[in-house]
């Protein structure tokens, strides 16, 4: 049913991005799975690529801002369902204000 993810990996700073076909995330309770539109590369993810940013956990999929749309919901996940546009925000921050 779930095919490989496409990915390019970092597996070591300074070095270019590999394509690579990964095993495809089961989401864990609280968690949902996306299948990915658009994912923004931010700064934080260049001081990786950079090396400027000590023992990153790889090898690694760069990027964090994503707009997708929800897969799979795990256990206890009750506010998103399958099919469901939806955002993600920066590591940082975000009021919680707004809708969007």
């Amino acid at each position: 049913m779930f095919l490989p993810v496409r990915a390019m990996l970092l597996d070591a700073p300074g070095r270019p991005l590999r394509r690579a076909d990964i095993p495809r995330p089961v989401p864990g309770p609280g968690q949902v799975l996306l299948a990915v539109a658009a994912c923004g590369v931010c700064r934080t993810d260049l001081h990786i690529l950079d090396g400027e940013l000590t023992s990153p956990k790889l090898p690694l999929v760069l990027g964090h801002e994503i707009v997708g749309t929800v897969v799979l919901a795990g256990a206890g996940v009750d506010y998103f369902t399958a099919g469901q546009r939806v955002g993600v925000p920066w590591l940082g921050w975000s009021c919680g204000e707004r809708q969007y």
